[in-house]
């Protein structure tokens, strides 16, 4: 069977890809808050009635780029080989994501990229959005946990908002400073070891030699 979308799906990616491109450059250039919704449309050549069936929310305009993000721990998780543990897995694809300058880990400083950053901090809107975006891969995670571990659901609940958090910190750190005009190169080397500081806090526990110091 050939597994290529047809016609008419490769003209709706087409159109879709049109809105986003649009909708981006238009945010980018004039502030999130600042271009409605119509101006995007006309500018992607497509009625208001169209854009919203292909983003319901202007916030979604955005996200949507991140969208295969939210799922990415999961991904990691389910696909870990065998015998290797759920955290060790995430905390190596973590680290090659900084190798590797992914986005993912706010280790990128291209402008595009930097820019977009910025925009999404800026807008409290996309601010709470990406707090959905966080909500959604914590359940992804819960879920993969749950189905590859053999983990009871409170305990993948549990360990998937604390690797998730400790992950989206982070990678917002990396971002910020990727903001602020470092380069990813100037920062690697203490990208790579606050993310290696992490991950031990999370095998090991706040209580461990690297966590909290001990009560008085």
């Amino acid at each position: 069977m050939d597994s290529k979308p047809g016609l008419r799906e490769r003209k709706k990616l087409r159109t879709r890809a049109a809105i986003s491109e649009a909708a981006i450059a238009l945010f980018l250039e004039h502030g999130f808050q600042q271009v409605p919704v119509a101006r995007v449309a006309e500018a992607a050549e497509v009625s208001k009635r169209t854009l919203f069936a292909y983003f319901p929310t202007k916030e979604d305009l955005v996200v949507h780029r991140l969208a295969d993000h939210e799922t990415e721990i999961a991904r990691v998780v389910r696909s870990r080989p065998p015998g290797t543990a759920p955290l060790a897995a995430v905390r190596g694809n973590f680290l090659g994501g900084l190798r590797e300058r992914d986005p993912f880990t706010g280790l990128n400083d291209r402008p595009e990229v930097r820019r977009l950053h910025r925009m999404i901090v800026e807008a409290p809107s996309l601010v709470a959005r990406m707090e959905r975006f966080r909500t959604g891969a914590e359940h992804a995670l819960a879920q993969a946990l749950r189905e590859t571990a053999d983990t009871s659901g409170l305990t993948a609940r549990l360990a998937a908002v604390q690797i998730v958090a400790v992950h989206w910190a982070l990678a917002q750190d990396n971002a910020a400073r990727m903001a602020d005009g470092e380069s990813a190169d100037e920062r690697l080397a203490g990208a790579v070891a606050d993310a290696e500081h992490a991950f031990a806090l999370l095998e090991n526990g706040l209580n461990g030699p690297q966590g909290l110091p001990p009560g008085r």
